[in-house]
């Protein structure tokens, strides 16, 4: 039977191949080339002029482009990344055959979060030139990435508490064993015990006290912005939260946010940013039931974007014995400023306004609860009856309600939208959790690698990979031939003036506004 044979690996080629000919011109890192090449990475911050002491550094786009291509790989280990350089035929092209070390290219990530974020929006904006975001519905999310920090790292006051208890108990029961003669064990093992717990108390002493000095609830010692958040159901981990905004037509990310913070103060500040990012605040914003605050929907109220965010259930201590008589059922009247409730009595306010820890609100009640046939229905308090409170924002949380039960059509596309990014980086890429710690900036970064190369991929395949580059080297060419007419028309004697070259300029480059990112 004949075999697939193979070449002699000690024979020598006549004609050599070339680099450049190792990699197909259809292969997705010249995509990665062409988009770092076309930055100005000098003004998104990062370092391009070193003193000339020591080794020459790395140029930050050869770094760029080694994570960018890392990332959509499924590499984001320095230590990997280095290991790549050297056997991976494609980085080799990329990198023009150089090895940066792995401290060099884990310190890149470290200190550039805030340009790494500057190179996610031009994915954005590379988007935007190729008409993939259609700005008109966008939905928001979150997901949990597990920080390097474990559970045990991580203390609040009642875990510090219970490990102090536990080593008094302890230290007691040495030393009444140091008390008794009759022993088994050695004194000097015993006092060896003493010594190891006291070690400990000083240590969870000093958290303590730490804690106290800063008012956090809790702290993380391996990766002190981490914090122990509930990831569903009563699964809980030491994890940071990742905000996003996801536009519908293309499902591509246009923003995020890196935070430790849970969900109920995260809306308005997303709808903020992208209405900035869109330049419009004509779009719809689906979110699920742990952004539904009223804060948030007097934000969004006061930036004109209209808002569908489910609607929670009711807390099982605001239900009534019978659910036909929980507060949703009472009818408010904005004219009399009163309630009506199901047996047709009216609830009032005293005017008073009454304040909580973030709002102010009023209370209704009224006398009629202690004749009513079915008070018993209807609340367990005897004494006041029925009370109901309404809020300074009661008014956008109902306009909310009757949005959602009007656009349910449009609500279902939520999770399709916003869940499609989480399950290509966490299912198949498997990046679930942050791989740097010692701070949220560092973490930022990893983010910002993540979605940045998430965006890129969905951009590469919708338009495909030819078209790309046709497009890229197209609009390369017409900017050099735009800047070398323009030196060619300022130093010679024809007829067109400086001044009428950079009127045409400026008017090709305004219809055509990616080309500033280009060059």
């Amino acid at each position: 039977m004949k075999f697939i044979s193979g070449k002699d690996r000690a024979q020598a080629a006549l004609f050599p191949v070339s680099l450049e000919e190792s990699v197909d011109q259809d292969n997705e890192v010249r995509l990665i080339d062409l988009f770092v090449n076309s930055l100005k990475l000098e003004d998104f911050g990062f370092k391009t002029h070193f003193p000339e002491n020591g080794r020459p550094a790395y140029h930050p786009s050869i770094l760029l482009k080694l994570f960018i291509y890392g990332y959509m790989n499924r590499i984001r280990s320095s230590r990997m990344l280095e290991k790549e350089c050297k056997r991976n035929i494609e980085l080799i092209w990329l990198l023009e055959s150089r090895c940066p070390d792995h401290n060099t290219i884990a310190n890149f990530r470290k200190d550039n979060p805030k340009a790494i974020k500057k190179v996610f929006h031009q994915s954005v904006k590379l988007a935007r030139h190729f008409q993939l975001i259609g700005g008109l519905l966008v939905a928001g999310d979150s997901t949990k990435l597990r920080a390097q920090n474990s559970k045990k790292n991580n203390f609040n006051q009642k875990k510090i508490q219970r490990h102090l208890e536990y080593i008094d108990k302890k230290l007691d029961q040495y030393q009444s064993e140091l008390a008794n003669e009759d022993e088994k064990r050695s004194e000097q093992d015993i006092r060896n015990d003493i010594e190891k717990h006291q070690k400990r108390k000083v240590s969870y002493q000093n958290i303590q006290k730490q804690l106290k000095e800063t008012g956090n609830e809790q702290i993380s010692t391996s990766d002190p912005d981490s914090r122990h958040q509930i990831v569903r159901n009563n699964i809980t981990e030491v994890c940071y939260t990742a905000q996003t905004t996801v536009d519908a037509q293309n499902n591509i990310i246009i923003d995020y946010m890196l935070t430790n913070q849970n969900d109920k103060k995260a809306m308005g500040m997303m709808l903020q940013r992208a209405k900035t990012i869109l330049r419009s605040n004509h779009f719809t914003a689906l979110y699920d039931k742990g952004y539904h605050t009223g804060s948030e929907f007097s934000i969004a109220e006061k930036l004109g974007i209209k808002t569908l965010v489910a609607i929670p259930g009711i807390g099982r201590a605001s239900q009534a014995p019978n659910p036909n008589y929980n507060a949703e059922k009472f009818l408010y009247d904005k004219i009399n400023d009163s309630y009506t409730c199901p047996q047709g009595h009216k609830l009032i306010s005293n005017g008073t306004l009454y304040k909580a820890r973030n709002y102010t609100f009023k209370q209704y009640k009224t006398k009629a609860c202690k004749q009513c046939p079915v008070m018993h229905q209807c609340t367990t308090a005897k004494a006041n009856g029925k009370i109901i409170q309404r809020t300074q924002f009661a008014a956008c949380i109902e306009n909310n309600g009757k949005r959602v039960r009007q656009s349910e059509h449009i609500y279902k596309k939520r999770q399709a939208i916003v869940e499609h990014p989480f399950g290509t980086i966490k299912r198949q890429w498997g990046f679930d959790h942050i791989l740097t710690k010692k701070g949220l900036n560092r973490a930022s970064a990893d983010a910002g690698l993540i979605f940045t190369a998430y965006n890129l991929r969905r951009i590469f395949n919708i338009i495909g990979k030819k078209a790309f580059i046709e497009l890229i080297s197209a609009f390369r060419i017409m900017f050099f031939t735009g800047n070398l007419l323009w030196r060619l028309f300022a130093t010679s004697e024809w007829h067109f003036s400086p001044s009428k070259l950079f009127t045409m300029q400026k008017r090709y480059f305004y219809q055509n506004p990616y080309i500033y990112s280009l060059s």
